[in-house]
């Protein structure tokens, strides 16, 4: 089978989607996986070049809403922007956003990260999660594992991390990082 008859197939075998919500009233993490979502999804990259997403970070880019798509963008390529961290983290990179998901077994929920959240998430910190030139950032960092969609309630964005939570007030401009309780510079 083709790659193209491969991404026709996991399209069509996507009509009963989930999809998490870009508004939301609540702070609880919003799980985006479907039973009916394929296990691989190949489509255009940067570039034209093909990117191909298995297990669920598929499932998550098949529930993805045609909004959370177009804030994704398109999938990025090379190993630097796909693919599994020591710690069993897997994502994709996209042009605007991330999807990342605990590991790569299959009903893992997978979640979307973009805009400010992202950038405060992937500045290097040191272990109490203040800003420092040379540290650890994204899941291997101090907020550890993404646990929640980016959520919009009015003004506000925010999504939950294992070890906290990032919050952007889009009236201010003003980016909130809390790492193990503590609130800690955003590094932006």
């Amino acid at each position: 089978m083709s790659d193209s008859s491969k991404t026709a197939s996991s399209t069509a075998s996507t009509s009963a989607q989930v999809s998490a919500p870009v508004e939301s009233s609540t702070d609880a993490p919003q799980p985006s996986t479907s039973a009916a979502s394929p296990a691989t999804t190949t489509v255009k990259g940067v570039a034209g070049r093909d990117a191909t997403m298995t297990g669920p970070i598929a499932a998550r880019y098949a529930a993805a809403t045609p909004a959370e798509k177009k804030i994704l963008g398109l999938p990025l390529t090379g190993d630097h922007n796909a693919g599994t961290r020591d710690s069993g983290v897997v994502f994709q990179q996209f042009e605007g956003g991330v999807i990342t998901a605990r590991n790569a077994d299959a009903g893992t929920p997978a979640y979307l990260t973009w805009g400010k959240i992202r950038e405060a998430w992937n500045i290097e910190r040191d272990a109490s999660g203040k800003p420092v030139p040379v540290g650890t950032n994204g899941s291997a960092g101090p907020l550890g594992a993404v646990t929640s969609d980016v959520t919009t309630v009015g003004s506000t964005q925010q999504a939950t991390f294992e070890h906290g939570k990032v919050t952007y007030n889009t009236a201010t401009d003003k980016v909130t990082v809390v790492v193990n309780g503590k609130t800690v510079p955003s590094g932006l």
